[in-house]
């Protein structure tokens, strides 16, 4: 469950048990580390639940046998609201024939852990942690401070009461005492009647000062002001002959509402996608461009905000600890307390080598989309920067090529999409030295000077910029395709080369990546094509992240052989690229039935294993769920099989609808300023100006 940048993660009880990794956390801060239901000093038992929105759940439990107590006597619900802290609907009913007499306990704690301890090991507060009962003995706070940092919260008893169950008509006040760090209840409910309360969880980081936003279910569009109710009555409306690809649709959209995040900054206010719950519910610069990029046709705002955002906190100075140059896109941002006391560089962090190419790229299709020369024109200088940045400090040995290292003690060993300590390796399974220049970002450096070359004739009237910069693309283009080329397996390009200039021989996903950026000669396509639909990347489910021939596949390792969704979409917008529609829409059919098997939601990553041995995808054990780049490739599935793209002022189509989809219809898509309607079915569509 999330609201904006309050998420909290409980067991299907509703509980979070001392010592686990849920909580409830703000802005990278976990202000509940315990939050359990007890009924006589027992754990209940679960009925069912779920989340219901985004930002709420139901869990339905009833008593286990206890002296005195038949089981299932006591039907127990918990209705559940997050966003800028907590409120909790209990109720009890009596069930029973008999008045049942029973404690009722809720336990809290929390430990001000930071979010990046949370899945490690976290640093003992106790000692600075203060606890004291309110005066209208209703109530606790939690407290926590150190010099440059504050956090508190108060749990806090708002109604208590039995009620005739069937009426709701309230027949007595249920008192509530605080005992230590518990909330308890002592009832007596007759037949028929329901005790029920509602706890508030109010929130203090720093000077702010938090309330729970939510109190019922299905108020998204009515406690949610703003820019997220503007972008999701903007978001076109969307019917298919395929009842999967149109919830899938659907529970993106909502999706996409919850991983919001909203401010203004420089007097422009902005609404941007956060990378996933639960652990990066934050700005991030390659997952949110990336994104921005998948959700353009649904709503050009998304990419306004993350261009505006990104740009207005690009790197400005040499910092080593935080791996900041002058022009660079940051890679994370965080506000809890290890980053505010400089223990963390991440304020922000700027350790991505493809944040930067992929910015200009955005920059590019968000013009497109829109024709807002202004909006460009406005960030010209961030343009030059950002391009002086890839050739002066993300080339490091002037080769030609981005290379990345960290220069920070708290930094990324690896700066691209594949970040973990072995995404990239050899096909023997070794680790590359530093610094490595990886193939993929050689292609959006490719694909980003040309679209800044366009920009910079068409709307800068700089001539001479735009033949430089399409002169260093056609160098890049030539010097790519001779040192990342290998004749061994049947033709292909390497995923990068290590800090001696040695070639990266691992066969991965990222291929598909080249296809997109359009950095692959016509006569090297369908061989490239052909691994990426092989049975060694492909495994039914969707593109594995590495090859089944090399040795350090795992088909559970986090970029060593999972499956990602945003990936998949890149590999598809390659192909479709390059002609290979249905290679594309084989991969685009994949996705769509694996969300079917995850409540119509495509998770971060999955597993890769072959679909003929798992006959459902295989879920990452700790993948984000939602995420905002998985969220996102269904949008671009559904682009690549209407062949969709806005240039010129035209929105132009070329549709290979897979008869299993039949008709898609898409009405009041935003661009140039208009609305627009679109359906296809087959090969055959139309686009006209939405009536």
């Amino acid at each position: 469950m999330l609201e904006g940048r309050t998420f909290l993660l409980s067991d299907a009880l509703g509980d979070v048990p001392a010592g686990s990794v849920g909580g409830l956390v703000h802005d990278d801060t976990r202000f509940l580390n315990r939050w359990e239901m007890s009924l006589e000093g027992r754990s209940l038992s679960l009925l069912k639940s779920r989340a219901v929105d985004y930002y709420s759940a139901a869990f339905y439990l009833t008593n286990p046998e206890i002296d005195g107590l038949r089981p299932n006597t006591i039907a127990v619900r918990r209705f559940r609201f997050v966003g800028n802290g907590l409120l909790e609907q209990l109720a009890a009913v009596n069930a029973g024939l008999e008045m049942a007499r029973f404690e009722l306990r809720l336990t809290c704690g929390t430990d001000f852990a930071d979010l990046f301890e949370m899945k490690s090991s976290v640093r003992d507060r106790s000692e600075r942690i203060s606890h004291e009962h309110g005066a209208d003995g209703r109530s606790m706070r939690f407290s926590y401070e150190v010099p440059g940092f504050r956090a508190a919260c108060t749990v806090r008893v708002v109604r208590s009461g039995i009620f005739d169950a069937a009426s709701l008509e309230e027949l007595a006040d249920a008192s509530v005492r605080v005992d230590g760090d518990s909330l308890v209840w002592e009832l007596e409910v007759a037949p028929r009647q329901l005790f029920g309360a509602v706890v508030r969880v109010e929130l203090e980081l720093n000077d702010a000062a938090l309330e729970p936003m939510h109190e019922d279910f299905g108020e998204q569009r009515v406690a949610s002001e703003g820019a997220l109710t503007r972008w999701l009555d903007a978001a076109p409306d969307f019917e298919s002959d395929s009842a999967a690809l149109k919830a899938v649709y659907d529970k993106s959209i909502i999706d996409l509402a919850a991983l919001r995040i909203e401010g203004t900054l420089a007097d422009e206010p902005y609404v941007l996608p956060a990378a996933g719950l639960p652990w990066f519910m934050t700005l991030f610069g390659r997952d949110t461009l990336v994104t921005s990029l998948q959700t353009l046709w649904v709503g050009p705002d998304l990419a306004r905000g993350a261009l505006h955002l990104l740009g207005e906190l690009q790197g400005s100075k040499v910092d080593e600890f935080r791996d900041e140059e002058p022009g660079r896109i940051l890679h994370e941002i965080r506000q809890g307390e290890l980053t505010v006391l400089g223990e963390k560089p991440h304020s922000p962090y700027y350790g991505t080598a493809d944040a930067t190419p992929l910015w200009l790229i955005l920059l590019s299709d968000y013009w497109r989309l829109t024709d807002d020369d202004g909006f460009v024109r406005d960030r010209w200088q961030r343009v030059l920067a950002a391009l002086e940045w890839v050739d002066r400090f993300g080339d490091r040995d002037g080769d030609g090529y981005v290379e990345y290292a960290t220069r920070s003690s708290e930094g990324l060993g690896n700066q691209c999409w594949k970040d973990s300590w072995d995404g990239i390796q050899f096909h023997d399974g070794r680790i590359p030295f530093l610094p490595i220049a990886t193939a993929e970002i050689q292609g959006y450096v490719y694909d980003a000077k040309l679209r800044a070359a366009e920009l910079a004739e068409r709307i800068m009237g700089d001539n001479t910029l735009a033949d430089r910069l399409e002169r260093e693309g056609e160098e890049l283009f030539a010097r790519f395709n001779r040192d990342f080329w290998s004749e061994e397996r049947g033709g292909y390009y390497v995923v990068g080369l290590d800090g001696d200039k040695q070639p990266i021989d691992s066969l991965t996903s990222n291929l598909g990546h080249l296809l997109w950026s359009g950095i692959v000669p016509e006569e090297r396509a369908s061989g490239i094509a052909r691994h990426l639909v092989s049975e060694d990347l492909f495994s039914g489910w969707g593109v594995r992240t590495l090859s089944r021939q090399d040795l350090g596949y795992n088909p559970i390792g986090y970029h060593t052989g999972t499956i990602w969704p945003h990936d998949n979409a890149i590999v598809a917008l390659g192909l479709a690229r390059y002609g290979f529609r249905d290679e594309a829409n084989r991969i685009a059919l994949a996705q769509i039935e694996a969300a079917t098997h995850s409540s119509f939601r495509l998770p971060e990553a999955f597993a890769g294993f072959d679909r003929v041995i798992s006959g459902f995808p295989v879920p990452y054990p700790t993948a984000c769920s939602p995420q905002a780049w998985a969220t996102g490739a269904p949008f671009v599935f559904v682009k690549v099989m209407l062949g969709l793209e806005a240039r010129d002022r035209e929105i132009q189509l070329d549709p290979n609808v897979p008869d299993e989809i039949g008709r898609i219809q898409i009405r009041n898509m935003a661009a140039f300023g208009a609305h627009w309607d679109v359906e296809a079915n087959g090969t055959r569509g139309f686009v006209r100006l939405a009536r």
